[in-house]
Order: C-alpha cells, then structure tokens, then sequence
C-alpha cells in the first residue's frame, strides 16, 4: 500500500515536473516564430523521452543526491513517509507556479521539501554546510553564468555573421484568406514564407537571414541549428530532471533502476502535453523578444551548462539556465521585459521556502 501511494505521489510529481518544464527547451522556437506551439511541443516530447532514456548512464550521483544522503539522518534515508512526503511537497510547489504560468526549479522545489523534513524530523536544522556544497552553490552560480555566457557569447556570435556577409532582412508578413490569391502588385519580399504561427496569427513582421552558409541558404542553416539546439536543451533537462525525480522511487527498498526511470519519463511526458501552455506563453514571448539567432545562442548556452552540471552530478536547475540565457539576451538586446523578469525571480525565491514548509507538513501528516 504505501509503495503504491508513493509511486503515485511520484508520477503525480514527473507529471507536474513536465508540465512546468517540458517547453522550455523549445520556447525559443515558439517564441521567435519558427514553430508552432503544438509542433514546439511534439519535438520537446521526442528529445524529452530520448533524454530521459540517457539519464540512466550520465546521472547515477543524481539519483543518490536526491534520495536524502547528506541531508536526512540514515534513519530516515528509503523510509516511505519520508519519500511520500518529499514527492507531494514538491509537486504541489510545481503545480502551484505551472498554474499562474511561471516557470520555476523543481530542484529547488525538491531540495526545499528535503531541509523542510530534515528540520521537521530532527527538530534542528539541516548540516548547512552539506546543503551549501551539494545544492545552494550550484543553484545559484547555475543562472549567473547563463546570463554572463550569453551576453558575452551572443555579441560574439553577431559579429562573426556580419562578417560573413549573412544580413538580417525584416518582411511583412501578409496572409490571404483562404481561396483568395494575393494581388499581382504585392512585392516578393512580402510573399515569403512567413508561415501562420501559433492560433493562426502572424507577427507583424518576419526577420530572415539572407546570404549562403557554404552554398547553403543562411536562414535554413539557422533554421536547423535552432531546431536541434531547442532539442538538445530539452535532452539535457531530462538527463538532469529525470534522476532526481526517480531517486524516490529507487530508493525504496527493492525498486530497480530501469523501471522507475522509465515510469518517470512518461509522466513527464504527459504533462508536458497537456499543462505547458501557460508556462510557454511566459517563457516564449513575455521575458524578451527573439529572432532565430538569439534563440539559438540561449539554446547552446543552456544545453551545454546542464549537460556538463549532469555529467559531473551538479543539481542545476534548467529553468533557471534557461531563464538565465533569455535574461541575457534581453540584457544585450536592451528588450528585457523587466516586470515579467522580476515575477519569474519571486517565484524562484518563494519555491525554496514553500517546498520546505509543505515538507515539514506531509511528513508531520505522513509520520507522526
């Protein structure tokens, strides 16, 4: 019985980890145009899964991590209520910000619920010491990086397309009814194929790379690279994420590896297919306007800081690299949404404290 509710307290909690991160590798795409939200979303599930399936050779200290060692006293490491409680204070944290469309760290969430507990069992606080060095430090350099990375990378990056020859051209982007042709007095320039976006709207204009990439049109060779950087930052959120959320399920005594593993990704899966749209909306097209450059450059910065975090076992949060990298963008761009940014920013410092005080309420429910 009680591995029955804890594995639903986990799905409940991959379901809520999908739902609220599951786009965000791909909010780039969606945000500058170059995909629609459903076909953002079907390739952030594919890379999603693929990355989850990876999960099980890249981030073994992972699931060891996020299991309670160095937090919770031997004790309580594998207890049920400890395990229950920890899944429940975190997927209601993340379901809670998914809801008001606010993109936010289920790490930070997890490792809020695990001091909450700690406090709640012992009746003194955790070895801060152990949490600085296992989780706070790498949480908070994680998104200061993002951010110093971009603004130095993507100024970079712009100077060596000038130099190229590729340009940057604006269009108007004109859509016909259906059955009703365009005038014959139309210019090229504004019959390109700006494709209707998300809903059936279209931007009031189209920015597009104009010269060739090694005999190849520049815009396609952006158009690629985007799609496939948008892919590697939803792989790599699953190498990290997935572990974290498995290790409550490993480590109950006699749950193997491969299963849970496999169990959790679905679930994040299915939440990112149904609860995203809020959270896309946010991350997509309220932090800072983008073209298919800029969201390239935020997409390589996140996919390699949380793949290299995942390789060494480091519990950084994607949302907050991925933000992070926006952030930057906006910052180099002059466009950042500063109001939207300073709500993202509360809800990543409120998750911390309410994981912890829903922690410490489950287990005093679940254990006392």
């Amino acid at each position: 019985m009680q591995y029955l509710i804890l594995l639903t307290a986990v799905l409940w909690l991959a379901y809520a980890n999908g739902a609220n991160d599951n786009f965000k590798g791909v909010a780039t795409l969606y945000g500058c145009g170059s995909a629609r939200y459903h076909t953002a979303l079907l390739w952030a599930t594919i890379a999603t899964l693929l990355g989850s399936v990876v999960s099980v050779m890249l981030a073994e200290q992972l699931v060891k991590l996020f299991s309670g060692a160095g937090l919770l006293p031997p004790s309580l490491l594998g207890t049920p209520g400890v395990l229950i409680s920890v899944a429940l204070a975190t997927a209601v944290t993340i379901m809670l910000a998914t809801w008001l469309g606010m993109p936010t760290s289920t790490t930070h969430a997890l490792s809020g619920a695990l001091v909450g507990i700690a406090w709640s069992a012992t009746g003194s606080t955790p070895e801060w010491a152990a949490f600085l060095r296992l989780f706070a430090f790498p949480l908070l350099l994680s998104p200061i990086l993002a951010i110093a990375i971009t603004t130095a990378l993507y100024p970079v990056l712009h100077k060596l397309r000038v130099a190229a020859g590729i340009t940057r051209e604006s269009c108007a982007c004109i859509d016909y009814p259906d059955g009703v042709g365009a005038p014959q007095s139309t210019p090229a320039f504004a019959m390109l194929p700006a494709p209707r976006l998300w809903g059936g709207e279209l931007p009031e204009c189209a920015t597009r790379y104009s010269g060739p990439v090694l005999g190849i049109s520049a815009e396609s060779v952006a158009g690629i690279a985007h799609y496939l950087s948008a892919g590697a930052v939803c792989f790599s959120r699953a190498v990290n994420d997935t572990p974290k959320i498995a290790a409550l399920i490993i480590a109950f005594a006699g749950t193997s590896v491969t299963p849970s593993l496999a169990l959790v990704a679905a679930a994040m899966a299915f939440g990112g297919l149904i609860q995203s749209r809020r959270v896309a909306e946010t991350m997509s097209k309220r932090i800072t306007p983008l073209n298919q450059g800029q969201g390239l450059c935020a997409n390589l910065v996140t996919a390699g800081l949380v793949l290299f975090a995942s390789r060494f076992g480091m519990p950084v949060s994607t949302t907050h690299v991925s933000c992070g990298s926006l952030f930057g963008i906006g910052l180099v761009q002059r466009q950042a949404e500063w109001r939207v940014i300073a709500a993202v920013l509360a809800t990543w410092a409120t998750t911390f404290p309410l994981g912890a005080i829903l922690g410490a309420l489950f287990y005093g429910g679940f254990c006392s």
